[in-house]
């Protein structure tokens, strides 16, 4: 009889393919068990006995050293991305600010689900430290649920509808500033306020729609009320169905510049003079608030301030400090469009 083969020895792989998780999870078991859910650790474990595999103390080493990049993660669209200038504005403000501390900044879209679980992949496979998680969606967060069982840093840009108490963030007062926005369009004498909201599954929709309601009280007519999306169409439609609608006003707040450029548009095809007829205001101070015609009277958000701000508690966080929670004062810019 010929000598029998030696076994071989089992590997990662093996242990992935028993427990029925991802090799980058069962890496993670063996470090230590970060961000990994207990269901998942349990099988690895089962998994690890049944096959008999042993830790190669080199490769374990490697695997615990930081990745030393942070994601810049965007759960928007790509065409999103390259349409809001508030994206850009802070991206480029986080990456000057991780460029500080010699840490680079990695881009990942999140806008669909297949785009969300390759980047839960990505960050749980431990390539980046931690995420800057920018533009949440109430109703599409199942994949931050992961994020935030497995221990996850993160600080969000806004405040994180659902994970208000478990995730980090800094925000623009989104109410104050509203607030402040219709009372300066009352107070200088228009009676009847529209508004063009953001999506309602957004904390800026959301928060920037109840002060307007709040400060108009008994006057708030839901008839001059219409959604968009943040995107300049949707404020050329949202102006168009106002008109449509037949319903008297003489001012309207957009939830953002983009959108009150789209209302700009309409309201100038339609032959209706800004501010003399009709007076619009928008939200964010983007570069748009100054390119169209009448510049536009809006709430600035201190976007550079805020990013920095989202970098420092996230680097804290990954040196094991608490997740805190900041609200950004916001600014009044008055123009010609009111």
């Amino acid at each position: 009889m010929g000598e029998q083969a030696p076994r071989k020895r089992p590997t990662i792989e093996d242990v992935a393919r028993e427990s029925g998780v991802s090799r980058g999870t069962v890496s993670r078991v063996l470090n230590g068990g970060h961000w990994v859910s207990p269901e998942a650790r349990s099988a690895v474990e089962a998994a690890i006995k049944k096959t008999g595999y042993r830790i190669n103390p080199h490769a374990r080493n490697l695997a615990t050293a930081r990745a030393n990049s942070i994601a810049f993660l965007l759960t928007e669209s790509h065409e999103r991305l390259f349409e809001d200038p508030n994206f850009s504005a802070l991206m480029r403000s986080a990456a000057a600010a991780l460029a500080e501390h010699d840490l680079p900044l990695v881009l990942l879209m999140a806008g669909s689900d297949a785009e969300q679980r390759r980047a839960t992949e990505f960050i749980m496979g431990g390539h980046v430290d931690g995420a800057l998680l920018v533009s949440s969606h109430r109703g599409r967060e199942g994949f931050l649920a992961d994020l935030v069982a497995a221990e996850v840093p993160i600080v969000a840009c806004g405040v994180p509808l659902g994970y208000e108490r478990r995730v980090g963030y800094v925000a623009a007062d989104d109410l104050e500033g509203a607030r402040d926005l219709v009372a300066y369009l009352r107070d200088h004498g228009r009676r009847r306020i529209a508004t063009i909201t953001g999506p309602s599954d957004t904390s800026g929709g959301t928060q920037r729609l109840e002060a307007y309601r709040l400060e108009l009280g008994d006057e708030y007519d839901e008839r001059l009320v219409v959604e968009g999306d943040y995107s300049r169409a949707s404020g050329e439609r949202g102006m168009r169905e106002l008109l449509r609608r037949g319903v008297e006003f003489d001012a309207v707040f957009a939830a953002n510049d983009a959108m009150a450029a789209g209302a700009l548009d309409v309201l100038r095809e339609a032959g209706l003079r800004v501010p003399e007829d009709v007076a619009v205001a928008g939200f964010d101070d983007a570069p748009i608030a100054t390119r169209v015609e009448p510049a536009l009277t809006t709430m600035r958000q201190p976007f550079d301030r805020i990013a920095r701000e989202m970098v420092r508690l996230l680097l804290d966080v990954i040196d094991g400090q608490p997740a805190a929670r900041m609200t950004m004062p916001t600014e009044l810019v008055v123009r010609e469009s009111a």
